[in-house]
């Protein structure tokens, strides 16, 4: 709400990217515009922004500073997948645009969830957990320094990486993962390797042991990351909240993704205090681009999670309820047996969104 009691309307931003993200954010905005008039919320002012092999087209740079610029000025965005693999030189070798914007808005919350559906194919049925992945620094170079991508080679046959692990950045992300788990069931898993990198991940293993202290009632475990792959596929369905550095946070929602049906279904939040972005756990599958084959699920429920955050931060119930009308609306979607090829239905991603918007008007 506004100060005189209207409903606020938002802007949100809206960059497709590469690969099938110009077919799956368009999905993700008609369905939460349909959310939205569901609820009777005002509707959301979209601003198209480029990014990727578009941007580097027309601007010469994958983020243009112009872009960065103009997000400042939404309420959050939606940020398609990106095919940084693929760009010319120098653009290959340089920071991607989704680590761009994270570094640029210190989005230190990478919130990732993995969720079996009825209708899905999930390989652990039961799946509910979140991955809470630090996003700032750990063993992803290119975003730990201020200037420069954290490798470097002092000859030609020898390449070095920093892993970089910092108390404050411990503290914050496992505070989100043991708030998060006080709204869920109560339980966080905190993951490390800290029987080998004793100092780096045993500091962030000791830090989040060190808040846990805080919230009597959270139930508290931890595991080394090799073993919790294992766990994982045997028992996805007892864990919870996971919460751990970058690459390790990165690698385990790939597989709790594909765990829990397909990483087609895989959504996440890059948020901080202020700022928030919703981007699929998945890549550009630049083999899809263009056939109208893509699972949109992703990019879908990473747009209910920025949805249920502006709601919370803002005090919104129309944008909670709308949220919640998306995830029902995908549920119950799927439930009938309308699905993507990777989850073993024949539907289009334009019509599988098709089917979604359907559900949210009977909900």
């Amino acid at each position: 709400m506004t100060p005189t009691g209207t409903p606020r309307r938002y802007t949100l931003g809206v960059l497709y990217g590469d690969g099938i993200g110009p077919e799956i954010v368009p999905a993700s905005v008609l369905i939460a515009d349909a959310a939205l008039a569901a609820t009777g919320a005002p509707s959301l002012d979209w601003r198209e922004l480029p990014l990727g092999f578009r941007a580097i087209e027309e601007f010469g740079e994958a983020t243009p500073k112009a872009t960065l610029a103009a997000l400042t000025e939404t309420d959050g965005w939606l940020l398609g997948p990106h095919d940084s693999a693929a760009y010319p030189e120098p653009f290959r070798f340089q920071l991607n645009p989704s680590g761009t914007i994270r570094k640029h808005f210190d989005l230190y919350a990478n919130v990732r969830p993995a969720k079996a559906f009825e209708g899905g194919k999930a390989m652990v049925p039961g799946t509910d957990l979140v991955i809470m992945r630090e996003n700032t620094e750990g063993f992803y170079a290119d975003r730990n320094t201020h200037r420069g991508t954290g490798e470097f080679m002092p000859t030609p046959d020898v390449a070095i990486a920093m892993g970089i692990i910092t108390r404050t950045a411990c503290e914050r992300i496992a505070r989100e993962a043991f708030e998060l788990a006080a709204r869920r069931r109560k339980k966080v898993t905190i993951v490390h390797k800290a029987n080998v990198l004793k100092l780096t991940t045993g500091l962030f293993r000791d830090v989040c042991r060190e808040v846990a202290l805080e919230y009597p009632d959270i139930t508290v475990d931890d595991f080394h990351i090799d073993a919790m792959t294992v766990h994982l596929v045997r028992r996805a369905h007892e864990f919870d909240v996971l919460v751990t550095e970058n690459m390790f946070g990165d690698i385990l929602s790939d597989l709790a993704g594909e765990l829990a049906g397909s990483l087609g279904i895989a959504p996440s939040l890059n948020a901080s205090q202020d700022r928030a972005m919703a981007q699929a756990a998945h890549g550009s599958a630049p083999d899809l681009a263009g056939q109208d084959l893509a699972n949109p699920v992703a990019m879908i429920l990473s747009t209910a999670m920025l949805l249920d955050w502006l709601g919370a931060r803002h005090e919104d119930e129309a944008l909670t309820r709308s949220a919640r009308m998306i995830e029902e609306g995908v549920t119950s979607t799927l439930a009938r047996g309308t699905s993507t090829k990777d989850m073993g239905g024949s539907a289009g991603c334009r019509e599988f969104a098709e089917a979604v918007a359907v559900s949210i008007g009977r909900l």
